[in-house]
């Protein structure tokens, strides 16, 4: 059979084709403005301010920006813990801060689903980041949890490190899910539906109680 063109080109000449009939049906200056609409969208999407970290040692911050929607006593690794939800939605700063100063004790990457983040069972089934963070007021896991849009976790920090309190710990691409694990001792200093800032907002106070 004789052919005009390898099949291995198929993609680049339809792809060209494509962006012809886009040129050739849209005037170039609206193409421009949506390019740089878009453009304009991820730069404010991916915003990285710096923040004002509480000078004390003994409080756990929030780790993400964004509303709580859960608070309540739970299981994590045989003990029992206080569990925090914060949902992100599009326009939080969705960078992740250490909630507490501590050592990396192990980053751990789940495959799942993509299950809308505000669900309830997003935090068992949905694809994670599961930090494990040894400090002296006991050990704290957080999780980034992807959700419907936001498919992709990132966490800058290393198994071994010890990091600092408000910290950059990673990011979620798009709105999303965290949840922190608190252990007892802490005096937990909010509630459902309040609005948290990464590395600002205090989540709770250790008292050993």
């Amino acid at each position: 059979m004789k052919r005009l063109i390898a099949k291995e080109g198929f993609p680049f000449v339809l792809g060209a084709l494509a962006v012809f009939l886009v040129l050739v049906i849209f005037p170039v200056k609206l193409i421009i403005f949506i390019v740089g609409l878009f453009c304009a969208f991820c730069i404010w999407f991916f915003r990285d301010p710096e923040r004002s970290i509480p000078p004390f040692k003994d409080v756990l911050v929030s780790p993400a920006d964004g509303k709580v929607i859960e608070v309540f006593q739970s299981e994590h690794n045989g003990e029992p813990v206080t569990k925090i939800s914060i949902f992100m939605n599009v326009f939080n700063v969705h960078v992740n801060r250490m909630p507490i100063t501590g050592k990396i004790l192990s980053v751990k990457h789940v495959e799942g689903k993509f299950l809308p983040a505000d669900r309830p069972d997003a935090s068992y089934e949905n694809e994670q980041n599961i930090i494990e963070i040894e400090s002296e007021y006991g050990n704290i896991t957080v999780k980034q949890i992807a959700g419907l849009i936001a498919r992709r976790t990132v966490c800058y920090a290393k198994e071994g490190e010890t990091l600092p309190i408000g910290d950059r710990l990673g990011i979620i691409k798009f709105s999303s899910r965290l949840e922190v694990f608190v252990p007892k001792g802490f005096d937990i200093s909010l509630k459902n539906g309040d609005i948290v800032k990464a590395g600002e907002s205090v989540l709770a106070k250790y008292t050993g109680a």
